[in-house]
């Protein structure tokens, strides 16, 4: 075991996936770091829909947590049903139950549950939001201060930690969406309920998509997209977010001549209404080495959100915990050795996200999801 770093401050900025992973494989291997972030609280605000993890499982692997992530995994939800806008079903994919556990779904809020519980208490700061730091220094928008040693930015795609290694910031991707939920769907809407499925509907066509996806615990997320549309679309849109009865009115509207059932999707969701405007790094991104800072997830390789962010924050946290435990009396080196892998395994992952992410936007996005899935088809 490492004692090297006892004296020195591991500070990681962010409790998402990717810091709060860093912090528990450290803490495996005797090493203990501070992680500070702005929410008050862990249940502070929703934390969003399921996640399909797959390569993700080898550091939970490396954390000690591939159990409890099985534990709260959903099998099922990796079943797809893709459709068109006028109800024409393309492809259906069920999982047998005894599948293996490949690409399971996971609730977000359990998934961050099982990393919060598995560190030492007070190893999270809540309420600490990062406004600056320098020379070794921590500042805080309370005015608060905190030392560091080494500074990792896992503070997510609109990182202020990045800032301090380049002037690089996310572009527009040409797509605006709006996350809505149906509560209790089993009980309030059983028809739709068998519509969706046990994992993920999605419909494609005229340059938009309705995706609806079966949750943990008993909801199912809806997200309707809009594509090759730029980052003021929703000022022009005339959705009305402070109003959801108006906003789900128009979101139907927008949806005309889409097939009644998806329409009844939207109509069934309740007031809890999020606009999503998506960004993206360029693909390749990097940055040059710093001794004393570095950054993982979307704070290093924002990309398009495909099934991939995830996994790529799970492992930056691992991959850079293991690279401080083999070089426990250089941070610099460290940094090194992390980033090299880190930058070549994340710019695979983005050009694929960036390929979907075209396919998406096409003219004929049903027909060419068909064939991805099913070659040939």
């Amino acid at each position: 075991m490492n004692t090297v770093y006892r004296d020195k401050v591991i500070a990681i900025v962010g409790a998402g996936l990717g810091g709060l992973t860093l912090a528990r494989v450290l803490h495996v291997n005797g090493i203990e770091a501070v992680v500070y972030e702005r929410e008050s609280a862990r249940d502070a605000r929703d934390q969003g829909s399921m996640l399909d993890i797959h390569s993700g499982q080898r550091a939970l692997r490396e954390a000690g947590l591939i159990d409890g992530f099985h534990a709260v995994a959903r099998g099922a939800g990796q079943d797809m049903r893709l459709l068109e806008p006028d109800g024409t079903l393309l492809l259906q994919e069920d999982t047998p139950d005894d599948a293996p556990l490949l690409r399971p779904e996971v609730d977000r809020a359990d998934l961050r549950g099982l990393l919060l519980d598995s560190l030492p208490e007070h190893t999270v700061r809540w309420g600490h939001a990062f406004e600056s730091a320098a020379a070794g220094e921590v500042r805080f928008a309370d005015g608060g201060r905190a030392t560091y040693d080494l500074l990792v930015g896992a503070d997510g795609a609109n990182s202020r930690v990045r800032a301090l290694l380049t002037d690089t910031r996310p572009a527009h991707l040409g797509h605006n969406g709006v996350e809505l939920r149906i509560p209790d769907v089993e009980r309030t809407h059983p028809d739709l309920a068998a519509m969706v499925g046990r994992g993920n509907l999605w419909v494609l066509g005229d340059g938009k998509s309705l995706a609806a996806q079966r949750n943990g615990d008993g909801s199912v997320r809806v997200g309707v997209s809009f594509y090759n549309t730029d980052e003021h679309w929703f000022t022009g849109s005339g959705i009305p977010f402070d109003d959801p009865a108006a906003a789900r009115a128009r979101l139907i509207e927008l949806l005309a001549g889409w097939h009644p059932r998806f329409i009844a999707l939207i109509a069934a969701c309740d007031d809890m209404i999020v606009p999503r405007s998506l960004a993206a790094l360029p693909v390749g991104f990097t940055w040059p080495s710093a001794p004393d800072v570095t950054l993982l997830g979307d704070a290093a390789h924002l990309m398009p959100p495909v099934g991939e962010g995830a996994n790529m924050a799970l492992l930056d946290g691992a991959r850079l915990a293991l690279a401080l435990v083999a070089h426990p009396d250089d941070f610099p080196a460290a940094i090194a050795e992390y980033e090299r892998e880190m930058f070549e395994r994340t710019a695979a992952a983005a050009r694929m996200s960036a390929r979907m992410q075209d396919l998406l936007m096409s003219p004929d996005a049903a027909q060419r999801m068909l064939e991805f899935f099913r070659p040939g088809a």
